[in-house]
């Protein structure tokens, strides 16, 4: 990483750090999770706008349940699941524009929030 510089993506878009992981561990249980928040809003976000949305993947159904129960008691209602954790090659993209944004501004207290209709 080039200091000032946002990261870039360390493995394209046919993989991702999050299923790498789950490859070389193939006995535990990935859930990928709070990597497009700053560490001042993991716990209890709070934003003009309402709580944040978080996204969050993993291919075992009992290991997201649990992150999901994490997330909600941390103050992330309505997390969104992604399905597998191949979602992690859209996760890891999200997280870079987070950090460009912030190493643009210099501003560091944002987050992302999917609006439906």
């Amino acid at each position: 990483m080039t200091p000032g510089q946002p990261p870039a993506l360390a493995l394209g878009f046919t993989d991702s750090a999050g299923e790498q992981i789950q490859r070389w561990l193939p006995q535990l249980h990935v859930v990928k999770a709070f990597n497009i928040v700053g560490h001042a809003h993991m716990f209890r976000p709070d934003f003009p706008g309402g709580p944040p949305t978080l996204f969050f993947c993993g291919n075992d159904a009992d290991a997201k349940k649990a992150v999901g129960e994490i997330l909600n008691a941390f103050g992330w209602p309505g997390a969104v699941d992604l399905g597998g954790i191949e979602g992690s090659r859209v996760l890891e993209p999200l997280c870079i524009l987070w950090v460009t944004d912030a190493i643009r501004t210099n501003q560091w207290n944002h987050a992302f929030k999917m609006l439906r209709k």
